[in-house]
């Protein structure tokens, strides 16, 4: 009978646990005015994952503006003068306002330092998979930001 008992309590209580993508209400990423500046493969990538909406003729909304970058930085050179070591930053800065009011601002800033390929065609397909991770990370981290 105790162990019936300790089995059911078990089962009936919870600790609370919830995944970290669970669908919350969509109405709290609607904007009156989305404005993205920067790097538009960074852009459409962050609007198509966190699915930003805009409604233009909702007045109370807030506006939403994202200023995207990439940029790839020589690190170290080696003996000949050629590039050993590379660094690509993805930053983007998000501002959220309410007419000319700033409500919420913040950088998020990634990074991520690789060697340099010979063949340039495997380099470029490499920083296009790097600069994707880098912004996969960001957008996770805004997703968790904006739900806040």
């Amino acid at each position: 009978m105790k162990k019936l008992f300790i089995l059911i309590l078990f089962f009936v209580t919870s600790c609370g646990y919830q995944p970290l993508y669970v669908n919350k209400s969509s109405s709290d990423l609607i904007f009156k005015k989305i404005e993205l500046i920067g790097d538009k493969e960074i852009n459409r990538r962050i609007m198509s994952f966190i699915s930003l909406k805009e409604d233009k003729n909702e007045e109370k909304l807030n506006q939403l503006v994202l200023k995207s970058n990439e940029d790839i930085t020589e690190t170290s050179k080696d003996s000949k003068g050629r590039v050993a070591t590379l660094k690509t930053t993805v930053e983007i800065k998000l501002v959220i306002l309410n007419g000319n009011q700033i409500i919420k601002e913040r950088i998020f800033n990634e990074n991520f330092s690789y060697n340099n390929k010979n063949n340039k065609f495997d380099l470029e397909k490499y920083q296009g998979e790097v600069k994707n991770n880098l912004v996969d990370k960001i957008i996770e981290q805004m997703s968790i930001y904006l739900s806040l």
